[in-house]
């Protein structure tokens, strides 16, 4: 994991979490993770880490993931063991 993927990780367990959060860092950190990025129909993709799976949408027209969604991305990580 480089120094990219560790402040994504950080601003994700920020308090409060960091809005303007890019998805695509996201998906880098779950590659980075050791997980994979299964892309769906339309914008949905499925975050695989571990034994477990994430389904999100990929925000569009914008690049930045939504509070919500990097809400949902922290106690996914949590529930996997995974802190910032």
């Amino acid at each position: 994991m480089n120094s990219k993927h560790k402040k994504t990780l950080s601003a994700i367990f920020g308090k409060p979490a960091a809005s303007g959060i890019k998805f695509s860092d996201i998906e880098a950190l779950v590659l980075a993770l050791g997980g994979e990025v299964h892309e769906g129909a339309g914008s949905r993709v499925a975050l695989l880490l571990g034994d477990g799976i994430k389904h999100a949408h990929r925000p569009h027209p914008g690049k930045e993931a939504k509070r919500y969604q990097i809400r949902e991305i922290k106690e996914w990580l949590t529930a996997l063991g995974i802190t910032g």
